[in-house]
Formats: C-alpha cells, sequence, structure tokens
C-alpha cells in the first residue's frame, strides 16, 4: 500500500467531481423548491470539513450565479477553491429534488456543464500532492469522456506523491451503462485505498447482495479496504481479511439525499484523525443517521458537537 506521508502534506482531503445546486421540494402539497446544494464529492468534502479535516475542491463551475453560490459555500465551510475554475459559457450544473411515499425522486439540468468539460490539462497537480488523501466517485467520471480521463490522471498523480485514494461507487443508470461502469470500476479498484460502494448499486452492477459476496468480489478485485454501505442497516467493513457489520443508528427518516456522501466525509474524517477504520465508521454511521433529519444534502451534515457528548 502506498504511504501515507503526513510530514509532507498540508491538506487532509481533496476531491475531485461536480457540484450542483440543489432545488428541494420539501412539501408535496406546494410548488416551491428551496435552493441548496448537492454534487456527491463535493458534499463529502463538506462533510468531511464539518468535523475537522483540512479540506480543498476540484472542479469546474459556470461563470454564473449559481456557480458563485457554489464558491461561497465552500468558502463559507473553510474548504480550499484554489482548483476550482469558472468557465465562461458552459453552466453550472442543478438538480431537483421531490419526495413522496415512495422515497426521494431526483431530476437534473447538468448536461454539458462546465464539470463535465474537465480535461487532465487543468488538474491541479501541486494540489493533490500535498493532500493526504484524494476523494473520487463513479459519478466523477461518468459525466463525461473528459471527466473520466481526468479522473483517471489524477489518481495517477496520488499515487505517484504518496496521496492515499477514496472511492465511492455512486453508480448512476442515467449517465452510465452498466457494463461500461463495471469496467471503469475494475480499472479503478486497484488504485484504491478505500472503497465505498452501495449494497444496491453493487447488486445492480454485478447481480451481488451478501456482503461476504460482495467483498469476496472486492478483495478479487485489488480491493485494499471496503466499508459496504447498507442504508438503514447500517454498514459492513472489510479490513485485513477481517469483516465486520456496523449497525446503524435509529431514526425516522425526513430526506435521504445526500446521506451516503456525508457517510463517506464522516468516516474520512475520523480516518485523518488517525481513527481505525471500523471506529470511523461506526461515528459515519451516526453521522448519516442525523443527516437524514434534516431536508436538503448540504444543510443535513453534522458538526462534530452534534456527534460526541460534550464534558459537563
Amino acid at each position: 500500500m502506498t504511504q501515507d506521508r503526513t510530514q509532507d502534506k498540508t491538506l487532509d482531503l481533496v476531491a475531485i467531481g461536480e457540484a450542483l445546486v440543489e432545488f428541494n421540494r420539501r412539501d408535496p402539497a406546494s410548488t416551491a423548491y428551496w435552493m441548496g446544494f448537492g454534487g456527491d464529492t463535493s458534499n463529502c468534502v463538506i462533510a468531511a470539513a464539518r468535523l475537522g479535516a483540512r479540506c480543498a475542491y476540484i472542479t469546474q463551475l459556470g461563470d454564473d450565479a449559481f456557480g458563485g453560490a457554489l464558491l461561497a459555500l465552500w468558502r463559507r465551510e473553510r474548504i480550499a477553491t484554489e482548483g476550482v475554475r469558472l468557465l465562461p459559457g458552459a453552466p453550472t450544473g442543478l438538480y431537483f429534488v421531490e419526495h413522496g411515499a415512495a422515497g426521494h425522486r431526483f431530476s437534473y439540468r447538468r448536461s454539458g456543464s462546465a464539470a463535465s468539460l474537465m480535461t487532465p490539462a487543468g488538474l491541479p497537480r501541486e494540489l493533490i500532492a500535498r493532500a493526504r488523501r484524494l476523494h473520487c466517485s463513479g459519478l466523477s467520471q461518468a459525466i463525461s469522456a473528459s471527466a473520466r480521463e481526468t479522473v483517471a490522471q489524477a489518481l495517477a498523480i496520488a499515487r505517484a506523491h504518496g496521496t492515499l485514494v477514496s472511492y465511492d461507487l455512486n453508480y448512476r443508470p442515467a449517465l452510465i451503462a452498466a457494463a461500461d461502469a463495471l469496467q471503469l470500476l475494475r480499472e479503478t479498484l486497484p488504485h484504491c485505498d478505500l472503497f465505498l460502494p452501495s449494497v444496491d448499486e453493487f447488486q445492480a452492477l454485478t447481480g451481488l447482495s451478501q456482503p461476504d459476496d460482495i467483498m469476496a468480489w472486492c478483495r478479487d478485485h485489488g480491493a485494499r479496504a471496503v466499508v459496504l454501505k447498507q442504508g438503514a442497516q447500517g454498514c459492513t467493513v472489510w479490513e485485513g481479511g477481517e469483516r465486520v457489520a456496523v449497525p446503524a443508528t435509529p431514526v425516522r427518516p425526513v430526506d435521504a439525499t445526500g446521506a451516503g456522501d456525508g457517510f463517506a466525509g464522516a468516516c474520512l474524517a475520523e480516518l485523518l484523525r488517525g481513527q481505525p477504520l471500523l471506529a470511523a465508521a461506526r461515528l459515519a454511521c451516526r453521522a448519516a443517521a442525523l443527516s437524514t433529519q434534516v431536508h436538503g444534502a448540504v444543510d443535513s451534515y453534522p458538526r462534530r458537537d452534534q456527534l460526541e457528548p460534550q464534558p459537563g
């Protein structure tokens, strides 16, 4: 495994992908939408930053009001933005969330977005080199062919500079065919130190649904460590040949938008504090459960004082 050369690093976590502006229809009886923010890897770094990690983000935004709102968000959350480029003439991606008896439903307006036009030539190599961890996702790869090449180059830079890599599967069938997503997974997994799939998307890609079978597949395809997200059932941690089930924190969810991204961010923040993977996954389960109690993605992520008891 690539060593975490912590003494050479000035950032804890840098992520790459597409950030979007969210419009959430919280009340099904109303036509009003509440503006918020989303995008899986952006959600992850925000969740990690709220728990104390020093974070940065790499993406492209439209030079528009929505791009400006995202930049302002990251600055409020103390996330470094030198890896963010504004691209005139290309839009910032949007998505809409509606809620019903079957759960939440998404509609996207991201075709031709600035983030989908990322290229390897625009990567801030130095930013990746000075981070302890790089986080990316299958969604980061799926938005375009050039974004896929950019993520591959980011992984190569990370490996060359001792930056550990985490990878969230985040398979989206509307963006990429299952066969293509599975091939990307096979290509990417050997380059990653931590893999964060969910059981539903893994079943969609491979037909496997049991944790033992999924872990065996991941091991056989080069995984070093895996945290399998299982929603209301919690998660399963595999590291060093040992598999441990971690129960979820019981809650009545209001809105699960971005809960898996928040789980990833909390887990990474704990690892960056020096906690073992099992302890990190336990805290991440608590953070994800809390996040389902608030509408929206970013608005829902807890801060450390909400997760840990206060003295006295």
